[in-house]
């Protein structure tokens, strides 16, 4: 048994991307260690909790870890892993069984059964968990609901069908909510023997004291910024180098992040918020309703981009102001900043920014004018800047 099959035909499938059809993994040499280490000493906890910002490489991580555990089996066995030999009739190497060295690393080589087994969810030893699909709505579900683990129980409950271990994944598990989080939980309470729960979470406080206390934490830390430009040269070697340094900052660690920037040219609109900031207190109103109408389609990604955006570049100046780290993505920001946070309090900053926050997820929550919100924004910054 494998993850749930899906229940429309419209439901995109994303089977052969994501983690768990990626190879490498920077950044998190001692967490892969943690594991390599648990599972060599025979000390693998049933569950452990991969917890750390979003995008910097969680799932990714333990999509690694699960094709390890199913290609090698349990500690002292003989590898069921394979090496790559000379190429076979498609071209693709030919797996021959590894030797009985201890394993160095999570490292699975794509040319494998096991990763491509994994990569296509097609492993009779892994179950996945997602948010499912709404097949009334058409889209992704906000939450992972009961329906979504329900089969969990049965999968475990099932002998492995390679003589080594089943691994159940979940990732976003803070998205559970409470009757999917509890219907997990009785499974992580009596632990079904040779299975690993894999919980991958950006915010392990939105889980159960009762779930976080039955799985090994695994924190991990954001990205420098050598890896982050590393792995933006390898997934976007197209960017310029202006738009890619200001990516690496903007980032803040997390190549998830930076990817979706790149992708939903969050650097251009980077670029016209300053440049709308950087006039206050005298708001240049022409432009401010040319910015806020080219936000307002309900198709354009840049609205939600630019409360994000706005949203960190106040966070950057107050804590700029409190003596912290300024980080300048473009050149005279530092300035701008300690112009505006001079006018008003660091306090008053605050309360701005809260505001703010509060009139987007309000508009988000009765679907109010989008153009009127950036208006409102923008007019809400003006009126603090001038005080």
């Amino acid at each position: 048994m494998c993850a749930a099959a899906r229940d429309s035909e419209d439901q995109p499938d994303d089977s052969l991307t994501g983690p768990l059809a990626e190879s490498e993994l920077i950044g998190h040499a001692q967490a892969e260690r943690a594991l390599l280490d648990a599972w060599a000493g025979g000390r693998l906890h049933h569950a452990w909790l991969i917890a750390g910002p979003e995008g910097i490489g969680k799932a990714t991580l333990a999509g690694r870890f699960t094709r390890f555990l199913l290609a090698h089996g349990i500690a002292g066995k003989k590898s069921q892993s394979a090496v790559e030999a000379g190429p076979s009739l498609f071209g693709d190497p030919e797996p021959t069984p590894a030797s009985d060295a201890p394993a160095t690393s999570l490292y699975v080589a794509p040319g494998d059964p096991v990763f491509q087994r994994v990569k296509s969810r097609g492993h009779g030893d892994l179950f996945t968990v997602t948010r499912g699909y709404d097949d009334k709505r058409k889209r992704e579900r906000k939450v992972i609901v009961i329906d979504d683990v329900r089969h969990v129980r049965d999968f475990t409950g099932l002998t492995a069908a390679e003589d080594g271990y089943r691994v159940v994944l979940i990732d976003g598990a803070e998205d559970m909510n409470r009757n999917a989080e509890n219907a997990l939980l009785k499974v992580l309470e009596e632990p079904p023997k040779r299975t690993i729960f894999l919980l991958v979470s950006h915010a392990p406080g939105r889980l159960l004291p009762t779930t976080r206390s039955r799985c090994r934490l695994l924190a991990l830390r954001a990205l420098d910024d050598d890896n982050v430009s590393a792995l933006l040269t390898k997934h976007r070697p197209d960017l310029a180098p202006d738009e890619k340094s200001a990516l690496i900052r903007l980032a803040d660690g997390s190549i998830g992040r930076a990817l979706r920037l790149a992708e939903e040219g969050g650097v251009a609109l980077y670029r016209e918020m300053v440049a709308l900031l950087g006039k206050l207190p005298d708001l240049d109103i022409s432009a401010a309703h040319a910015f806020s109408s080219k936000l307002a389609p309900p198709t354009a990604v840049g609205y939600e981009l630019f409360g994000e955006l706005l949203g960190d570049w106040i966070a950057r100046m107050v804590r700029a102001g409190a003596g912290g780290r300024a980080v300048e993505v473009l050149p005279g920001e530092v300035a701008l900043m300690d112009r505006l946070a001079g006018g008003r309090s660091l306090d008053q900053w605050v309360e701005v920014w809260e505001k703010i926050a509060h009139l987007f997820a309000r508009a988000a929550a009765v679907n109010l004018d989008r153009k009127q919100v950036v208006l409102s924004v923008l007019l809400t910054l003006q009126s603090a800047a001038r005080a």
